[in-house]
C-alpha cells in the first residue's frame, strides 16, 4: 500500500512515521516541513493544566493521549538517533492575585472530579520549588503528570525516522489539488506534477482551505487562530551557582484573569506564550509581544533581564468546537485536522487513530474517541452549503 500524507507538522510527520513502521509506502508532501503551527507551539503536554470549563468532551481525548506519550516516545527514539525533546518534568500553575487564585481553585475542582491529580500550594510553598518566580504570586497549583516537549525537536526528529534517510520521501511543494483516481487517489502538486497513491492523509492545518477537488464530504471548517511566542536567552548572572536552568518545572499562570506560560527549554532558553487572536495577522503582534512580556515578568521577574532571542507568530487549526476532526471521510481518505490548541498534545493518540484508519486496524477500545472526532457532526456539503445531518 502507498500512502501520501498532506503536511509534514508534528501530526503529518507522526502519522507518516507510524506508517512506516508498519509497512506501508509513505510519501509526505509539504513547502515548510515542521514550520506551521509545530514551529510555534509551547510544547505542554499538559493533560491537565489544559483543561478547560465546557470541555469535557475534550477531557478523555487529551487524558488518553498523555497516557500513550510514553510509548510513543519510547518507539519513536528507538526509530532515530535524534533527541526528542520530552521531558517528564511537572508544571506549576501560578496565581497573580486572590482573584486569580479563587478562578484556579474553582478549575481545581473540575480537574479533581475528572481523577486529575492536581495539588494546591502556597505562594512560598511555590518560591521554595521554583526560587526565581516573583514574590507577589499568591498561590500555585502543581500537576505532576503534565509534562512537555520541544515541538521543534520533536518533528526533527519524526521527520528522520518517517524519510528513514530517503529525502525521496519528502516533496517540498504544496498540494493545490486532490481527486479520485480509481481505487486510489492523486494529489496535484503546485508545479503541475502528480502523485498518486492507493490511500491519502490530510493533515495540512490551516493549509487544507486552499486545497481544491476536495469531496463535498471531506470539507471542514478550520480557521486559523494566531498566536504569538517569545524566545529569551537566560544570562549566567541571574542563575544561581550550580544551577544550568532559571526554571523547573513549566509554568502557567493567571495574571489579573490573563493566560501566560513560561516552558523551560534544554538549551537554557525559556518560551513564552499564550495569546489567542483571528484577526488574521501573520506576524507577531505588537500588543501581544508587550503583554506577554508583561505578564512572563509578574510570574518571573527574571525574565525581563533575559536576552531577546526570538518572536514568531502561526495559525493554528482550529474547529467550530476546539475537537479535531478525524475520520476517514470518503474511501481511501482519512482527514486528520482542527487540531487548535492541543496539536502536540493529542500527537500520540491522533497519529496513531489516523494511521489505524488507515490500515483498517481500529481497535474496539478507541470507538468512544473516534466518535468524539468524527468529522461528520460539522463538515458541510459544501463551503457556503448547509450543514449535513
Amino acid at each position: 500500500m502507498r500512502v501520501i500524507v498532506v503536511g509534514a507538522g508534528v501530526i503529518g510527520a507522526a502519522t507518516a512515521w507510524r506508517l512506516r513502521r508498519r509497512g506501508v509506502d509513505v510519501v509526505l508532501c509539504d513547502p515548510t516541513p515542521g514550520m506551521g503551527a509545530t514551529h510555534a507551539a509551547g510544547g505542554m503536554l499538559a493533560a491537565i493544566s489544559e483543561v478547560q470549563h465546557g470541555q469535557a468532551a475534550l477531557y478523555p481525548l487529551m487524558l488518553a493521549s498523555a497516557a500513550e506519550y510514553p510509548t510513543f516516545i519510547t518507539e519513536l527514539a528507538g526509530d532515530s538517533e535524534l533527541p526528542t525533546g520530552h521531558e517528564t518534568v511537572g508544571t506549576l500553575v501560578l496565581a497573580a492575585d486572590r482573584a486569580d487564585r479563587d478562578t484556579l481553585a474553582l478549575l481545581a475542582e473540575v480537574q479533581h472530579r475528572h481523577g486529575m491529580a492536581v495539588e494546591e500550594l502556597s505562594g512560598r510553598e511555590v518560591r521554595r520549588l521554583e526560587p526565581a518566580v516573583g514574590p507577589r504570586i499568591a498561590a500555585g497549583f502543581r500537576t505532576p503528570d503534565d509534562h512537555r516537549v520541544d515541538p521543534r525537536q520533536l518533528v526533527r526528529t519524526l521527520l528522520d525516522a518517517a524519510l528513514r534517510h530517503d529525502p525521496r520521501r519528502l516533496i517540498i511543494e504544496p498540494v493545490t489539488a486532490v481527486a479520485a483516481q480509481g481505487d486510489g487517489w492523486s494529489v496535484r502538486l503546485e508545479s503541475g506534477r502528480a502523485e498518486s497513491a492507493d490511500k491519502l492523509v490530510l493533515a495540512p492545518g490551516v493549509g487544507l482551505s486552499g486545497i481544491e477537488g476536495l469531496p463535498p464530504q471531506a470539507y471542514a471548517p478550520v480557521r486559523p487562530v494566531f498566536g504569538d511566542v517569545l524566545k529569551v536567552a537566560i544570562p549566567p548572572h541571574l542563575l544561581g551557582p550550580s544551577d544550568t536552568h532559571l526554571l523547573g518545572h513549566t509554568i502557567r499562570g493567571l495574571v489579573h484573569g490573563v493566560p501566560v506560560y513560561l516552558v523551560p527549554r534544554s538549551d537554557g532558553h525559556v518560551v513564552i506564550g499564550a495569546t489567542s487572536r483571528e484577526d488574521g495577522l501573520a506576524a507577531p503582534s505588537a500588543g501581544g509581544i508587550w503583554r506577554l512580556l508583561r505578564d512572563g515578568g509578574t510570574l518571573v521577574p527574571g525574565l525581563l533581564e533575559a536576552e531577546f532571542v526570538e518572536a514568531v507568530a502561526r495559525a493554528r487549526p482550529g474547529s467550530p468546537d476546539d475537537i479535531p476532526l478525524i475520520g476517514e471521510v470518503a474511501p481511501g481518505l482519512v482527514l486528520s485536522a482542527g487540531y487548535f490548541r492541543h496539536g502536540i498534545l493529542l500527537t500520540a493518540l491522533g497519529s496513531r487513530l489516523t494511521a489505524d484508519l488507515v490500515c483498517g486496524t481500529t481497535a474496539v477500545d478507541d470507538h468512544d474517541h473516534l466518535a468524539a472526532v468524527d468529522p461528520a457532526r460539522l463538515l458541510t456539503t459544501a463551503v457556503g452549503h448547509d450543514r449535513t445531518a
